[in-house]
């Protein structure tokens, strides 16, 4: 409880903290580190999640977020933070685990917004194009 008071303290004051299914990330980047972030639309069936999430890793790729638009709470989001496919598996037992559902869930469409992230720009072009073939990609 303290350390959760004390991540909630530095949040606060604007530090660069997020909660993951992993833990607390600190997601401040050094200086000379650079990063290309895009969000992307994606569409699927809950039991597609980790074939989704195991090509965007495949492809270099941190997937950030998962964001859906609800019809009472507006935008909700929530962090993932997985960029290999051990993470995935991880996530996806978690969500196993405690019987939750996939935010995707609270849009009858299926549609949902990932934030992800890559060093070069022609990583998550590529990871775009593989989830296009999937029939993944909203266009």
């Amino acid at each position: 409880q303290v350390i959760v008071s004390d991540v909630n303290l530095l949040k606060a004051k604007k530090q660069p903290i997020i909660a993951t299914n992993q833990g607390y990330l600190y997601t401040a980047l050094p200086e000379t580190a650079e990063e290309y972030e895009k969000i992307i639309v994606c569409r699927h069936e809950p039991e597609a999640t980790e074939e989704e999430l195991n090509i965007l890793v495949d492809h270099g790729v941190t997937v950030k977020d998962v964001r859906v638009e609800h019809l009472v709470y507006g935008d909700v989001r929530a962090s993932i933070m997985v960029s290999n496919r051990q993470e995935v598996k991880a996530f996806i037992q978690q969500i196993q685990q405690a019987n939750a559902p996939y935010l995707l869930n609270l849009d009858e469409s299926g549609i949902h917004l990932h934030t992800i992230s890559a060093p070069r720009e022609e990583q998550l072009i590529e990871a775009e194009q593989a989830l296009k073939k999937a029939g993944f990609l909203v266009e």
